[in-house]
C-alpha cells in the first residue's frame, strides 16, 4: 500500500481535492477485497482528508464512517468502521438521514440536520450531514455518513465527490452474501 499524503494546498478546488481523495481510496483498496479492512481504511482517509481542509475551508468534520446493513435484519443499519465520537449503533431503514438514504437508495445532502424530519442526533455538535448509500446490484450494503459541526457544511460538489468514492469502495470489496 502506498503512503497516503493529504494535500492541504488552499488553491485546490473541491473537485481537485475529491479527485485526489478518490485516488487515495483507490490505492488503499487496490490489493485488498475484505470489506471491513477497506471500510476501516477508507473512513480514516476520508476523515483525515476532510480534516485537512478545515484550516482553509471551514469544514469542521466531527464524524466519518459507515453503517452496514444488518445481516440478521436487512431493514436495519448497524455501526461499522468510523472515525469520531461514539455513535448510534442501530438505525432502522427510513429513520434519520442514514435510514432515509438506505431506504431510498439516494444520497442525502442535509444542510441543517435540525430541519430534517426524524433526524437522529448521535452527536449534538453535528449540524449538517451527507450520507451516500452503498448499493450493489440493487442491494443496499450500507451507507457512508459524514457529519459537520457547521450548518451548510457540505455542497453538491462534496456529495458528487463522495458518491464517486463510495462507488469505488463498493466495486473493490467482496461483500457478504445477502
Amino acid at each position: 500500500m502506498k503512503d497516503i499524503q493529504f494535500n492541504t494546498d488552499p488553491t485546490l478546488s473541491r473537485k481537485e481535492f475529491y479527485s485526489e481523495l478518490l485516488e487515495q481510496v483507490q490505492c488503499i483498496c487496490e490489493d485488498q477485497t475484505f470489506w471491513v479492512t477497506n471500510l476501516s481504511n477508507a473512513s480514516t482517509v476520508i476523515y483525515h482528508g476532510l480534516i485537512s481542509l478545515e484550516h482553509f475551508q471551514e469544514k469542521p468534520i466531527n464524524w466519518c464512517g459507515f453503517y452496514i446493513t444488518n445481516p440478521k435484519n436487512p431493514q436495519q443499519l448497524i455501526l461499522g468502521p468510523f472515525q469520531g465520537k461514539v455513535a448510534c449503533t442501530v438505525i432502522p431503514f427510513g429513520k434519520g438521514v442514514c435510514g432515509t438514504a438506505a431506504s431510498s437508495k439516494e444520497s442525502q445532502l442535509v444542510r441543517d440536520v435540525h430541519e430534517f424530519p426524524g433526524h437522529i442526533a448521535c452527536d449534538s455538535a453535528s449540524n449538517s450531514e451527507v450520507v451516500i448509500p452503498l448499493v450493489k446490484d440493487g442491494r443496499v450494503l450500507g451507507v457512508l455518513d459524514i457529519d459537520c459541526e457547521k450548518i451548510e457544511g457540505f455542497t453538491q460538489e462534496d456529495k458528487d465527490g463522495l458518491e464517486a468514492i463510495a462507488s469505488v469502495i463498493v466495486k473493490c470489496c467482496e461483500w457478504p452474501a445477502a
